[in-house]
């Protein structure tokens, strides 16, 4: 079982669209997947189980109330089950940083499923923050994926995440700790400046840069809003192409095992 972090501090450039899609995309691919909603907004949570679920979920696990098995559910979607969020998850954050060893809490935690090996992948859907939710997402991963927008103010704190993996690694609470890849989100093929920032990410940080685009459409906005994946939601559009896609690149890059494990200046901004 492998820990995939989807994760980039600043908001709107796609972590839980990226997250979720993803995560169908692989469970239609065959791989059981587990999606953990981190975000305590629990956007992918209501996607998949709907809004008023009250199954128990993470907060129950971090504070470890329940074990990790009573709080996973089954989806509608074959091979995908869902760890949920709910606003209580705000207030982990309290309960959380008062324990000893905070930032391992949710590594212990899901401990247990390491061992059962019950899942091929567990995907976070990482909240947008460098709080203590983020904190423990990366010390608990195995490798982070990072949906980076096709615009330059997007780029703003990327060499801040960078610089908190980096730490995080050489200070052995995660020696481990790789970037696997940096997908671009957002594209329009038809502007001059999205074609600039995907060339300018592309030539700083070269090989782990994924090759497919998720391109910017309504559809992802509109997917949502009906409790669907964009999979289920447009079936035939350039959205579910692409996250498609992703999966299989995904999938080869996993066997091929590319990751980045050094830290590196984002590229400048304009």
């Amino acid at each position: 079982m492998k820990i995939l972090a989807v994760s980039n501090q600043k908001g709107g450039v796609g972590k839980t669209t990226t997250s979720l899609n993803l995560s169908a995309a692989l469970a239609e691919r065959g791989l059981k997947i587990l999606l953990i909603d981190l975000d305590p907004q629990g956007n992918a949570s209501s996607v998949l189980v709907g809004k008023d679920n009250e199954h128990p979920g993470v907060y129950q696990v971090l504070t470890e109330t329940l074990p990790p098995s009573a709080c996973i559910q089954p989806t509608r979607i074959g091979n995908l089950s869902i760890m949920t969020a709910n606003l209580d998850l705000a207030g982990a954050e309290v309960e959380v940083a008062r324990l000893e060893d905070h930032q391992h809490q949710l590594r212990k935690s899901l401990q247990p499923l390491r061992d059962e090996g019950a899942f091929d992948y567990v995907i976070f859907d990482c909240p947008p923050s460098l709080g203590i939710l983020m904190s423990n997402a990366l010390v608990a991963a195995d490798e982070i994926l990072m949906p980076i927008q096709c615009e330059y103010y997007a780029l703003e704190g990327l060499g801040l995440l960078m610089q908190v993996t980096d730490h995080i690694r050489t200070s052995g609470t995660n020696p481990t700790l790789a970037i696997s890849g940096m997908v671009m989100t957002m594209h329009d093929s038809r502007t001059n400046l999205n074609a600039a920032v995907v060339r300018d990410v592309r030539a700083h940080f070269e090989d782990v840069i994924y090759e497919t685009l998720i391109p910017r459409t309504v559809r992802f906005g509109e997917a949502p809003s009906h409790g669907l994946t964009i999979l289920e939601y447009d079936p035939n559009g350039a959205g579910t192409a692409a996250y498609r896609a992703l999966a299989e690149e995904f999938i080869q890059r996993q066997a091929k095992g590319i990751s980045f494990a050094g830290y590196s200046e984002a590229p400048a901004e304009g």
